[in-house]
């Protein structure tokens, strides 16, 4: 990583496709949260852990509005790490102590896995162990992994994303839960004082993918590589897709114990995400690879607009989160709204939701910006 060929100047401007996918997934993300809270018709059984999900029921509009946001927490764990490695490697061309270094990542890491069993805990009433939590252990994770060369960190994602089903089955037997211990891990817990459903090592191995491809783009910057990041999103996004319609066709190892059961749509995409399978990982992340290819050949042709709504929306993503996630949960745990209505009070809970929160990202950034060194760098 540290290498006095690569210059600060060339990797310190800011990838505006990053910010952009951020905001395309937040916005998704929105929709998902209102079902959560709202619809009562709400599906979430994208897991072998309930009882009859291989073969339940699948009405097109309400997996549809479910399925769309499957992609929202791979894309925030793998572009946590891209932005990471990015962040580092400026701070390193800087000059800056190692130890410094690792204890901002430490800091920060803590921070945000600290906001699940705080904050978002109390706006659900129960103990909540989520996204937050493993994409802040994961970065701790990253402190010393971040060390490690790109082909064996490559090595240990791509190996988890496919052995990893075997060493779950070791320690979970679905339908039910796992122990607490191994929820934690690799497998999954649900209760009505607790939820465990982002277990550290799957989500890990997506943040060391995202570190690597980080990675890339500063050599890439650097004139250290001459595949372009566009071209490497652009082959593993067709790898996965490929990857996801050979396994799901086979319907069996790399379903995470919730296999193909017709040819329907619904079934070829209702695909484990608790834990992630081999399926889940190789389509959603096939998924965002096209898409951030995408965003950056669009990014290269029309330049960024720094209020446009993705924009916005990608650069304050954590206040976003937090801002939306417990306006919706607080009214649904504490004052009788869960699932008082559908799809449409979905929608336009959404969509009213998503209408408050641009002026006041747009306020976020200002005074996060005024003020750089307070705990909101961190955030």
């Amino acid at each position: 990583m540290n290498n006095p060929a690569i210059s600060p100047d060339r990797i310190s401007r800011r990838v505006a496709t990053i910010d952009w996918m951020r905001g395309v997934v937040m916005i998704l993300m929105v929709i998902d949260h209102a079902a959560m809270a709202f619809n009562a018709s709400h599906i979430s059984e994208d897991s072998a852990a309930y009882p009859g999900a291989a073969t339940m029921a699948l009405p097109a509009a309400e997996f549809f509005t479910r399925w769309i946001t499957h992609i929202c927490a791979p894309t925030f764990v793998f572009l946590a790490g891209t932005a990471l490695a990015l962040s580092v490697e400026r701070r390193v061309t800087k000059g800056m102590d190692a130890w410094e270094i690792d204890k901002s990542m430490l800091i920060r890491g803590a921070i945000i896995a600290l906001l699940d069993p705080t904050l978002v805990s109390l706006g659900s009433g129960r103990w909540t162990f989520q996204v937050l939590l493993a994409i802040g252990i994961s970065m701790i994770c990253m402190v010393p992994l971040r060390r490690l060369p790109s082909w064996l960190l490559i090595t240990l994602s791509v190996g988890w994303m496919v052995v990893g089903e075997i060493v779950t089955s070791l320690v979970w037997s679905p339908p039910g839960n796992s122990s607490i211990i191994s929820a934690f891990t690799v497998a999954t817990y649900g209760s009505s004082e607790m939820v465990i459903k982002y277990p550290i090592v799957p989500w890990l191995a997506i943040m060391m993918l995202g570190w690597v491809f980080g990675r890339h783009l500063i050599r890439y910057a650097a004139g250290q590589n001459e595949v372009s990041g566009k071209k490497v999103l652009w082959i593993a996004g067709v790898a996965g897709i490929v990857i996801f319609a050979l396994v799901r066709w086979n319907a069996g190892y790399g379903d995470m114990f919730l296999p193909r059961t017709d040819n329907t749509w619904q079934q070829w995409l209702h695909i484990s995400k608790y834990p992630p399978s081999l399926t889940y990982y190789a389509l959603e992340l096939g998924i965002l690879f096209l898409c951030l290819a995408l965003l950056r050949h669009i990014e290269e042709r029309i330049g960024v607009h720094e209020n446009g709504v993705f924009y916005v929306f990608g650069q304050t993503a954590m206040f976003f989160y937090l801002a939306h996630r417990l306006a919706f949960e607080i009214p649904a745990t504490y004052f009788g709204l869960r699932g008082f209505d559908g799809l449409f009070a979905t929608y336009g809970i959404a969509a009213a939701m998503l209408v408050l929160l641009y002026p006041a990202c747009l306020w976020y950034r200002s005074v996060k910006a005024a003020h750089p060194k307070s705990i909101l760098k961190y955030l």
